[in-house]
């Protein structure tokens, strides 16, 4: 007989995931699929999304694909109301979708990568946080968690765009936590480090050896599963009273002097 009353589980919830179709994002979908939930999964590039939906599908899972750009201000609350009226409803929703656009503050293209890192990194959590609400105050464990980035507890060269975008998705995370913690509805944030997705795709493996060796404790890159634990982790039933958190999963990155 267990002692323990709070659940580990989220079989059988509904989790929505944005950015699923590579890298973290797929990787959060596969692990909350083989943990009992159903996924719905998102993502502007519809070959990748199919693929990835039909990987879970292959091992009977319950799972459906949405084409979104989550900075589609229409799009949004039309495609949660459906993955709502396809599942059931919506317990946990994953703020996954991302690009990675640097700039000089100069640059001629400056303003887009600025207009665009904002619209998609943090307006867009925003609006799927709102679409999603009418839905998790139903749900008898609502789960938000906002995926940032060390880069939005430190800064990187040229990177002004992204850095900037990520740390309001932290104060967004913060604030949120507060305004939506007496209804229940815990809202968390993760910061990955040196991840190996497609956006670190195009770093030559020497130099990401380099950088590991200086930079980080654990000395080396970290693949997607492992950010999708730490995500999974915030949103167990079980993790009744943790709200407001910036979780650093970075290979001991941002706590180093040298």
């Amino acid at each position: 007989m267990k002692l323990s009353k709070l659940s580990r589980s989220i079989e059988g919830k509904v989790a929505i995931v944005t950015g699923a179709a590579s890298g973290m994002g797929r990787a959060t979908a596969h692990l909350f699929a083989d943990e009992g939930a159903k996924v719905a999964i998102m993502d502007l590039n519809e070959e990748s999304l199919n693929k990835v939906a039909g990987e879970i599908e292959a091992v009977g899972y319950p799972v459906k694909g949405w084409t979104l750009d989550v900075s589609d201000k229409e799009a949004v609350p039309t495609v949660f109301k459906e993955v709502a009226d396809h599942f059931g409803g919506i317990d946990i929703l994953i703020n996954n979708a991302g690009i990675s656009m640097f700039a000089p503050i100069d640059a001629d293209d400056y303003e887009e990568a600025w207009e665009r890192s904002l619209a998609v990194l943090l307006t867009a959590h925003t609006r799927t946080i709102r679409a999603a609400l009418p839905y998790l105050r139903k749900a008898e464990h609502p789960r938000i968690v906002n995926i940032a980035s060390t880069e939005g507890l430190g800064a990187t060269k040229f990177g002004s765009p992204y850095t900037a975008a990520k740390t309001g998705v932290i104060g967004l995370t913060r604030s949120l936590a507060v305004e939506l913690g007496e209804e229940g509805i815990t809202v968390n944030c993760i910061c990955p480090g040196p991840i190996r997705t497609g956006m670190t795709e195009a770093i030559p493996e020497e130099h990401k050896q380099i950088y590991a060796r200086r930079r980080i404790a654990l000395k080396r890159y970290a693949d997607p599963e492992e950010v999708a634990h730490g995500t999974l982790s915030l949103v167990l039933p079980a993790a009744s009273f943790i709200t407001g958190v910036t979780l650093p999963v970075d290979g001991g990155l941002t706590i180093r002097n040298a």
